[in-house]
């Protein structure tokens, strides 16, 4: 135990910052209430809207008919094959990213009062904000692979590659939410910003355009879109669910996309625990 973690009389302080290992161990030991919290959070979202759960289908749909509509017709010419369920698979995969991307940076100023008023390990707020997007993740990609399917493409055994695909997103996506986190709690006027970022990566990730097309005669430009790691993951879904020549499942993507997530998600969790006595202070 660390010198700063005793008290007078050698007693443990408070809220002391357990060390790293022991940490991870409660938020382990804390699964089932990390779980339960991201399904009530779920049930409680759904019984402010008349619809409820369909708005988890309804809003990924209405955002991709948009989309392509506006896109489509601006594109003309220049869309990429298979336009349609290109574009579908880039708004689903998206928008997992997106919506855990903007609510995880309130997932510690949003709950002071829950953490003022219980000991546990802080990380399980950020980390149940993130099953509770892959909850709602899940039956949507149900509806992508429908949509998939009626234009045209049948199912292939590839498509069981998606499943450690999701996978590493949950990761990325963790690890983003752990930074951003603890980010908003020093700074909060961050959270203004992240939409601007957000927005800044859905022009350059690809999801209505070819970015292999798009820059074929940059190829810096080409070589950056490489390492952009949404950029990866929509990527990798579109060559998995579509095949073919147009789309190719990347290999060197696997091992991008894997760093990056394992990577962030370690930082994430380092960032985020170093300050875990910070946390639900007043000031």
């Amino acid at each position: 135990m660390h010198a700063n973690d005793v008290g007078p009389g050698g007693l443990p302080r408070v809220g002391a910052r357990p060390p790293l290992g022991a940490y991870l161990r409660e938020v382990w030991a804390r699964r089932q209430f990390i779980l339960s919290l991201a399904q009530f959070r779920i049930e409680a979202d759904n019984q402010r809207n008349r619809l409820g759960m369909l708005w988890v289908v309804l809003q990924p749909v209405l955002e991709a008919s948009v989309y392509g509509l506006v896109f489509g017709m601006l594109l003309a010419g220049s869309r990429p094959p298979n336009f349609v369920e290109f574009l579908v698979i880039g708004v689903f995969m998206f928008q997992f990213f997106s919506s855990t991307f903007a609510a995880g940076s309130k997932s510690i100023t949003g709950n002071i009062a829950l953490l003022q008023s219980l000991s546990f390990p802080r990380m399980t707020l950020p980390i149940s904000l993130v099953v509770q997007r892959l909850l709602l993740f899940i039956p949507t990609i149900g509806i992508m692979l429908v949509l998939v399917m009626l234009t045209g493409n049948k199912p292939h055994v590839n498509w069981l590659l998606l499943i450690p695909l999701v996978g590493i997103f949950f990761f990325f996506n963790a690890g983003l939410t752990l930074i951003t986190a603890r980010l908003t709690v020093h700074v909060r006027d961050l959270k203004q910003l992240l939409p601007f970022i957000t927005r800044l990566l859905f022009y350059t990730s690809g999801l209505f355009f070819s970015v292999e097309e798009r820059f074929k005669d940059h190829p810096k430009i080409l070589r950056f879109a490489d390492f952009q790691p949404i950029h990866e993951f929509l990527t990798l879904a579109r060559g998995i669910l579509l095949g073919g020549d147009a789309y190719k499942v990347k290999m060197d993507y696997w091992l991008y996309t894997s760093a990056w997530a394992f990577g962030i998600f370690a930082i994430g969790v380092v960032f985020f625990w170093v300050a875990e006595e910070r946390y639900g202070r007043a000031d």
